[in-house]
């Protein structure tokens, strides 16, 4: 049998039939590039250096496709903590467990940014003037979503109404461990009233308080599988969280080393920094209270 003979699938001379049930005519018809607006979706990443740096697309490229992620991700995680609001749990599960695949994405993407070298970036370095991912609204919005709330933040958006609009409501909305938390004290669980009342536009701080609380969801997982698979997933989201924190900070310093960020920060250390921050400290220090 030779590569030109018709192997019954429908492949000849290396080329596949088309189906004669293929819709191929779509001047009254929805396509899939109108459906995806494809014309603006891909005619929005418009390199500025003069003359054009090769490897500008792929900085683009990647910031834009972190952001669409990133939305996404924000329409999940406001989800979720809508449902925890209506006490439907399995279903607010559902949604975080789509955000800690969409949290594996973005991670692996820095591997590609990674490939840009320092003096390919060195190149085209120079015309993002101050934007800087810092200034990402909805990686702030996340952010807060998750209880890492930061006031002060709102005045880099301050030009952006529309975006100043979406973190002021999200600085004022109880977050997800916000939620989560109210849900166990409806059922049952015994939440501190100070816990329950706490001034939500503030950033969660360690309560020692809910320690014995957790401690006891995990030492009978039988008893509490609700509260203690719900207890793992947040876990779950915070180490995702971490190793894309982590890995952003580790390209930064490849490919600028200790040069500060573009935005006015001092880059590599700044970024070690948010590594220091903690959405869920309560189900991290359960830990050391588990016997064995």
């Amino acid at each position: 049998m030779t590569g030109h003979e018709d192997v019954g699938d429908g492949i000849q001379a290396n080329t596949r039939t088309i189906e004669a049930s293929v819709v191929t005519d779509f001047s009254d018809r929805m396509s899939y590039g109108g459906y995806l607006d494809l014309p603006t979706l891909l005619s929005a990443q418009r390199p500025i250096s003069r003359p054009e740096h090769h490897d500008e697309l792929l900085f683009i490229v990647q910031h834009q496709t972190t952001e669409l992620w990133l939305k996404l991700v924000l329409h999940e995680l406001e989800t979720a903590r809508d449902l925890l609001r209506d006490d439907q749990l399995a279903r607010a599960l559902k949604c975080i467990a789509r955000v800690k695949h969409i949290q594996k994405t973005l991670t692996e993407q820095w591997s590609v940014l990674a490939t840009l070298t320092p003096s390919e970036y060195a190149q085209f370095r120079g015309v993002l003037g101050n934007a800087s991912g810092f200034q990402s609204y909805q990686y702030r919005a996340v952010e807060f979503v998750l209880g890492n709330k930061h006031a002060r933040m709102l005045s880099v958006f301050e030009s952006d109404p529309d975006a100043h609009a979406l973190l002021t409501r999200e600085l004022e909305t109880p977050s997800l461990y916000d939620e989560f938390l109210r849900l166990l004290a409806r059922t049952g669980y015994p939440i501190p009233q100070a816990v329950l009342d706490r001034d939500v536009t503030k950033a969660w701080t360690f309560q020692p308080e809910l320690v014995p609380v957790f401690a006891a969801i995990y030492s009978d997982t039988d008893a509490h599988w609700a509260a203690y698979e719900t207890c793992e997933e947040l876990v779950d989201l915070e180490d995702n969280f971490q190793l894309w924190r982590f890995r952003h900070l580790k390209t930064v310093e490849r490919i600028i080393g200790s040069k500060p960020g573009t935005g006015g920060s001092s880059g590599a250390p700044f970024l070690k920094r948010a590594l220091e921050l903690t959405f869920f400290p309560e189900l991290y220090a359960v830990r050391t209270e588990i016997p064995g």
